[in-house]
């Protein structure tokens, strides 16, 4: 029986995305919504929400989730700290998968610069390059700030190690800074890359997007996935079985 999902964000990019890829997913679209219409009209028949919408959606619509007993998968990005913090006490009650990407490439991607960057000590430098296309509107993007916080997390670091960008005389790299750039132009679905630059020699982990099927097919598995588990905040490393630590 196929999974019926209540889609938020039904006309955006992402969103006609996953209608077209519902159905070969093993999932079916039950109710597309989009600004102007109302989830809590729906919900009630769904298995599943997905939210493709805007972030200021996302934390009424995860609250809605949790009084109708509703598991939510999260695909927007770019959310306050408040909204941030809204959401994860809505999943101490309610199934969350919440993600910056759901290819299953860049989830290989995470998995692999966590490994680099326990490996490899602060005598590589690592910097972090996104690009998109014009339309994006937040930045760094939602995979990029994941990657970061691997990165961190290896190295013991916080946010004061990062550096967002450079302009001006900024002097001699510091030792154990992380670089966070983005890109902007054209058509670009979505490319990141994690360098890692030491003396001698320089390791690069990639991945390009070219179609956001990638994207969908990930996030209905995430969506079939959640059905049935228990509350908690989930990543894809969970849907797709990745070792932690």
């Amino acid at each position: 029986m196929a999974v019926k999902i209540l889609l938020n964000g039904a006309k955006g990019r992402m969103g006609r995305a996953i209608i077209d890829a519902a159905e070969s997913c093993g999932c079916e679209v039950f109710a597309a919504c989009d600004m102007g219409d109302s989830p809590e009209s729906f919900i009630d028949g769904c298995d599943v929400v997905v939210d493709f919408s805007f972030r200021d959606a996302t934390l009424p619509l995860a609250r809605l989730c949790a009084k109708h007993s509703k598991p939510l998968v999260i695909g927007t990005t770019g959310h306050t700290e408040e909204q941030r913090a809204g959401i994860l006490e809505v999943s101490k009650t309610t199934p969350v998968v919440w993600a910056g990407n759901y290819s299953l490439g860049v989830n290989l991607l995470n998995y692999l610069v966590g490994i680099a960057a326990k490996v490899l000590d602060d005598g590589y430098d690592i910097e972090i390059v996104e690009m998109h296309h014009r339309l994006k509107k937040d930045a760094p993007s939602g995979t990029a700030e994941k990657l970061k916080q691997i990165v961190c997390a290896a190295r013991s670091v916080g946010e004061d190690k990062v550096c967002y960008g450079r302009k001006g005389l900024v002097g001699e790299r510091p030792r154990g800074e992380v670089g966070v750039h983005s890109v902007r132009g054209g058509s670009v679905v979505g490319d990141h890359t994690v360098i890692f630059a030491a003396d001698g020699e320089r390791l690069e982990l990639a991945h390009k997007a070219s179609d956001r099927k990638v994207f969908s097919t990930g996030a209905l598995r995430a969506a079939a996935w959640l059905v049935g588990k228990a509350p908690g905040l989930y990543g894809m490393e969970d849907v797709l079985g990745f070792k932690r630590g």
